[in-house]
């Protein structure tokens, strides 16, 4: 076995679980759930029946990943961050439709942070610890707050840039720390 489980987390038949992946105390992983490589599952996380998690993903403590969840590569997910994966929820409902949310490569879901069902977080976006998402994360965003709003852009070692440049179609942003660019190109359309 090239993988850890602790002794005291559940692991369901038919799971995939990659090699140098860590799943740790009192976690609950269900059937047919995949894990990538190199992966870490914290305390008191819960995977549902069916999730994929790519490589190098980081879940921390008390994260509950419900159905419908997509979680690419290198996703880091703080400490008791909320995942919906029903619009409408009630206690009673026999026939309601799992809505999928979409966390793309190297995407941050700060502590305490909730994800409304049905949104997608760009590559590299960053939610900020306590948002609340309800909307689509542009990639390399940084969103804060509830409704979590769009701040900033990070580079995708999640240091926030300057905006160095604003042409009439594209912004330019710098990352003091690794130098690195940002483009983003855009058109403006007139309404008539």
């Amino acid at each position: 076995m090239d993988y850890f489980i602790h002794p005291t987390a559940v692991v369901e038949k038919d799971v995939k679980i990659g090699k140098g992946s860590h799943i740790w105390h009192f976690a609950h992983v269900r059937e047919g759930v995949e894990i990538g490589e190199n992966c870490t599952i914290g305390k008191d996380v819960f995977i549902d029946s069916g999730v994929k998690i790519g490589n190098k993903v980081k879940i921390q403590n008390g994260v509950s990943v419900y159905k419908g969840v997509e979680v690419n590569d290198e996703v880091f997910i703080g400490p008791y961050a909320t995942f919906t994966n029903d619009m409408y929820p009630r206690a009673a409902d026999t026939e309601w439709e799992v809505i999928p949310t979409i966390l793309g490569k190297g995407a941050s879901v700060g502590a305490n942070a909730t994800i409304l069902c049905g949104v997608r977080l760009g590559n590299y976006a960053m939610i900020a610890a306590g948002s609340v998402l309800t909307t689509n994360a542009v990639p390399y965003g940084l969103y804060v707050g509830n409704p979590a709003r769009l701040k900033n852009m990070v580079s995708p070692d999640g240091v926030e840039m300057k905006l160095v440049e604003f042409l009439p179609d594209v912004l330019r942003y710098k990352c003091d720390k690794s130098n690195c660019i940002l483009e983003i190109k855009f058109s403006v359309k007139k309404s008539e």
